[in-house]
């Protein structure tokens, strides 16, 4: 079949990829962040609509302390971001969820802040939890310093020179947070009250918006210090270095529970970037999409390289798939060009490859395609209902249990490896813990993540049920054991969305709770996954993004404004790595929105 008549043929039904393969633990441990990551889709809408972003206050000191506020103008709305940055001992200093001071606490507010909701954030946003937070708020969190960085930068600034990139390839922020609330948490604003929001209605977008403020706050405030420290030299930062810089997180056990309390949106999530993949799949290529597909392997492959962890498991996976990736550039440059040219790299993928370097491949094709793929960006959310059916026959929710339900029931949940772990609520912070069974007191007070072992006990209970009463709807068996009808009406929801439970026993000695955060935060758009333990994780996000300034320019071209996933350590044109900052009075801040009359600015 030719090109032409290929693209003019009738397209078949997509096919995706079954459960039983995609969601496996492992293989949600091995995603990359991709173009319909929270932190691509939110970007390309700004850039898209022109969102706009100034400077409205700027009250800091001479060693960086006090309040920013930035406004954000969109074409619907008007929100802003306000930063309270603060002296911090270093015994106080800490990513755990336990800490009770920041360098920087910040929210995001729908509408103005006037003088009376500025003062009633300072009050209460440094205290974060402990706080009485505004019904206004949309997101909180908080931040620690990255202090290396944040010294190596002001020094080098402030002798008018621009940092060393090895820093940021090392570490890739100035900043990381350690929890971005969001959703009615703490009183702040609802979640329910963003679904009709044009600006903030996808998952996630509104927190991400947060982030991406706290950004350019870092920016800005490292800059300031350089001026402080020598108003004579100090310069700013190259836009190469600014695009470079993102912002870091730190985050533990307490977003796995979150994959398993969602399923139907985890489900969508995952809907969609399969879609992705077979839509991208089925496209024809030519030359073009070719050597595109090249360059962003040849991308991947030095993004990974110098992607830098001190987790040896991590810094292996990471080797594996950067040996594999010249192997996959010696398939792509002499397969032939045929139509089906993506099934056979995918096929090819499957036979030879890790799972990351499968994912990372499935991620490269999925970039190739925006003009089908960035319809999807708008179908990540669904309203969560998991719905009983009273009426279906016990004997057909058997059968589906053993269809669509045959990884949990297959597994042994009395043998010591198949119940090593049990999960719990720690009494400090409510946040979920791993402990291990049989030697760490707390299992009375196991909170049931696992789903495995409660759909097997459901799924037991159902089957002796029938051998007295073959004939019995699911209504008689819960009015007989309700205990059971939580597991009873996920499965009947969960078979019309097969992608929503996670295919791995989480008691199992084997589980590693590194792939349950992985598989979200790819989701959110991380990059540089670096474990600090088997319970917690430090990562990146925006780096290489755009900038504020950007935002508004004519982008001549939205695909290259958009094309900043696997961001590379700068090359500066002169060949170092040093080279002397522009002068203070060509400083880009010109070029943002001045403040509006009547507003403080520096």
């Amino acid at each position: 079949m030719s090109n032409r008549e290929w693209a003019l043929a009738p397209l078949a039904p997509l096919s995706l990829r079954p459960a039983d393969d995609v969601m496996r633990l492992e293989r949600l441990g091995s995603l990359h962040a991709c173009r319909l990551s929270f932190v691509r889709t939110l970007v390309r809408q700004m850039g898209r609509q022109r969102w706009q972003v100034s400077r409205v206050r700027f009250d800091l000191d001479e060693n960086g302390y006090g309040t920013a506020v930035y406004r954000l103008q969109t074409p619907y709305g008007r929100y802003h971001g306000v930063m309270f940055a603060q002296a911090l001992d270093d015994e106080r200093r800490s990513d755990r969820v336990i800490a009770e001071a920041w360098d920087v606490t910040f929210g995001m507010v729908e509408g103005d802040v006037d003088d009376s909701l500025l003062a009633q954030m300072a009050a209460n946003i440094p205290l974060q939890e402990a706080g009485r937070q505004h019904p206004r708020v949309l997101v909180l969190s908080r931040a620690n310093k990255s202090l290396r960085n944040f010294a190596h930068f002001v020094e080098a600034l402030a002798s008018g020179k621009q940092p060393d990139p090895a820093w940021l390839t090392r570490v890739g922020y100035l900043y990381r947070t350690t929890a971005v609330y969001g959703n009615g948490k703490f009183g702040i604003a609802d979640f329910a009250r963003l679904h009709e929001n044009p600006d903030f209605r996808r998952p996630f977008s509104a927190q991400m918006a947060g982030v991406y403020m706290l950004r350019h706050f870092s920016i800005e405030q490292v800059e300031h210090l350089a001026r402080c420290q020598s108003p004579a030299t100090a310069c700013e930062l190259a836009t190469e270095m600014r695009r470079y810089l993102g912002i870091g997180n730190s985050t533990g056990l307490g977003m796995a529970p979150f994959l398993i309390n969602h399923p139907q949106l985890i489900a969508q999530w995952v809907t969609q970037r399969e879609t992705a993949l077979a839509l991208a799949q089925r496209q024809s290529p030519g030359n073009e999409e070719r050597q595109r597909l090249i360059a962003l392997t040849r991308r991947a492959m030095q993004h990974l390289s110098e992607t830098v962890t001190e987790d040896a498991e991590q810094s292996e996976r990471n080797a594996v798939t950067v040996a594999a990736l010249p192997d996959v550039l010696n398939w792509l440059e002499s397969a032939p060009l045929e139509d089906d040219l993506w099934h056979q790299l995918v096929a090819w993928s499957e036979r030879t490859l890790s799972l990351e370097a499968q994912e990372l491949i499935n991620t490269l094709l999925i970039e190739l395609y925006p003009e089908q793929v960035d319809l999807l960006e708008d179908q990540m959310g669904v309203d969560e209902n998991l719905d009983l059916e009273p009426d279906m026959p016990l004997i057909r929710l058997r059968q589906l249990m053993e269809t669509y339900y045959g990884w949990a029931l297959e597994q042994d949940y009395t043998s010591h490896d198949g119940a090593y772990w049990f999960w719990y609520r720690s009494t400090e912070k409510e946040e979920p813990r791993l402990g291990i069974r049989h030697q760490e007191p707390g299992v009375e007070k196991e909170v049931p993540i696992a789903m495995g072992p409660r759909v097997a006990h459901s799924h037991a209970a159902v089957c002796v049920y029938l051998e007295e009463l073959p004939r019995a709807k699911v209504v008689d068996f819960l009015l007989a054991k309700p205990r059971h009808k939580e597991i009873i009406r996920r499965v009947q929801t969960l078979v019309k969305a097969t992608y929503g439970d996670i295919h791995a026993n989480l008691w199992h000695r084997e589980m590693k709770p590194m792939h349950l955060l992985r598989a979200k935060l790819a989701f959110f758009g991380a990059s540089r996954f670096d474990p600090k333990s088997d319970r917690w994780v430090r990562i990146t996000l925006f780096q290489g993004a755009p900038l504020v300034e950007e935002l508004n320019a004519e982008p001549e071209d939205l695909a290259h404004f958009d094309d900043w996933s696997f961001p590379l350590e700068p090359q500066f044109s002169n060949g170092t790595v040093n080279p002397a900052c522009q002068s203070p009075q060509h400083s880009h801040e010109k070029s943002l929105h001045p403040p509006v009359e009547g507003e403080r600015s520096s």
